[in-house]
């Protein structure tokens, strides 16, 4: 018995020697053990909560080989490689209030994939070095307090699909060198204080989602968009001009938001009878005019129209209430007149079969003059959410729901506006 545990003591003691078991050595790379210290080190020490990912970042021990353990408990995650060394391929911190900047980090991690570094409190530029993560699919710098431009570096990530940037402090525009993105699917840098001209994106084939909301981006809408598109969010900017026709070959798109600008002329006809929008909001711009579809828009995919607060005029659009699956209207506070068609209260109150009832009309705030068309009279509170207030209706006491709110116009108010009132 005595022989056996000592020949078996022998023969471990043989393969650990020439390695057929593991070695106590390190199994992370140096040099990204180097760039996640470098990464630590850039952030200020009082802002590491000790139960946080990064207070837990202990380098006497190997990251990898630690990973989630009490001495790494999360931030990264590592890979093997052929080499049999593991690689660090994702860096996803927590949100736990880090403060700091990341200028002076190299970022030499090859492999690395996934950076989100979002919901903390970074400042300082986004480093421009960030363009040596070549294999990088997502970066994540979301709700930090990242000032100065866009790196024109970052373009040169060819196999990034998401970007994340916004509600931060940037500023300047967005650099042409974005172009150079063809991977891109999303790519988000709303609530910051981008400015000049939204660049031409057409080579951006993947490009589905772009939200530019809530910056000073000016100038006029490009004219060649990615026909990828499914999701256009640009509101509230500055920007001026008309609807590119250039939108009409967007056969993806679903969701278009273009309010709080200051675009003008006609709404083009192509808009209502879009082979896929279902969301078109342009609210709080001067568009003058609608243009009716050839089809009045009987094919029309829209779920919602918001044209409230324009300068809309003439008498409400007949092909409005045709559109079969519409079911919120909003045009409220623009200089529509006339009648109010009786299709449209037909589409609140008793909508044909098959076609959805409007759950939400609003009209308020224009000049529409005449009787309140009968099927409204016997429409309830609980069943849709109408707003005729602050016309030119002959009655519309505050009896009923929709006529509650602003009072109507007076009939000097009325007549100034032009001759709508027999």
């Amino acid at each position: 018995m005595a022989t056996s545990k000592f020949f078996l003591s022998s023969l471990l003691l043989l393969l650990f020697v020439h390695g057929v078991l593991p070695r106590a050595e390190s199994k992370t790379y140096w040099g990204d053990v180097d760039a996640l210290k470098q990464l630590k080190n850039g952030v200020q020490p009082n802002s590491v909560n000790p139960g946080s990912c990064l207070g837990s970042w202990d380098f006497t021990f190997d990251p990898c080989d630690s990973l989630f353990s009490e001495r790494f408990t999360c931030g990264f995650r590592c890979d093997l490689t052929v080499s049999g060394l593991s690689r660090v391929t994702e860096v996803t911190l927590d949100s736990a209030a880090y403060t700091g900047s990341l200028s002076s980090i190299s970022w030499n991690l090859p492999y690395l994939q996934t950076l989100d570094l979002s919901n903390n409190f970074f400042s300082g530029g986004i480093p421009g070095s960030l363009s040596n993560l070549t294999r990088l699919t997502r970066l994540g710098l979301s709700r930090n307090a990242f000032s100065g431009e866009v790196p024109a570096s970052i373009g040169s990530l060819s196999t990034l699909e998401e970007l994340y940037l916004d509600n931060n402090n940037l500023q300047g525009p967005i650099p042409p060198t974005f172009n150079g993105l063809g991977s891109l699917k999303r790519l988000e840098i709303q609530s910051n204080n981008i400015s000049g001209e939204l660049p031409e994106l057409g080579s951006l084939k993947n490009l589905y989602f772009l939200d530019a909301s809530n910056n000073v981006i000016s100038g006029y809408l490009p004219t060649t968009l990615p026909p990828s598109l499914v999701q256009i969010f640009m509101r509230n900017n500055m920007i001026e001009g008309t609807i590119p026709p250039s939108l009409k070959y967007l056969n993806l798109l679903q969701v278009l938001d273009l309010s709080h600008n200051k675009l003008t002329g006609s709404v083009p006809y192509f808009l209502f009878n879009h082979p896929s929008l279902q969301q078109l909001t342009l609210a709080f711009n001067s568009f003058d005019s609608l243009q009716a579809p050839s089809n009045l828009g009987t094919q029309s995919e829209l779920i919602a129209v918001d044209l409230s607060n324009n300068e809309l005029q003439g008498w409400l659009p007949p092909f409005l209430p045709l559109m079969p699956k519409l079911s919120a209207l909003s045009m409220e506070n623009n200089k529509f007149s006339g009648m109010i068609p009786i299709q449209y209260a037909l589409r609140a109150a008793l909508p044909a079969s098959g076609i959805a009832p409007f759950a939400r009309l609003l009209l308020g705030g224009n000049y529409l003059f005449g009787p309140i068309p009968g099927p409204l009279l016997v429409l309830k509170p609980d069943t849709a959410n109408v707003s005729l207030a602050d016309n030119c209706l002959i009655r519309c006491p505050s009896l009923f729901f929709f006529c509650q709110g602003a009072d109507q116009k007076s009939l000097m108010e009325c007549k100034s506006f032009g001759s709508v009132i027999p």
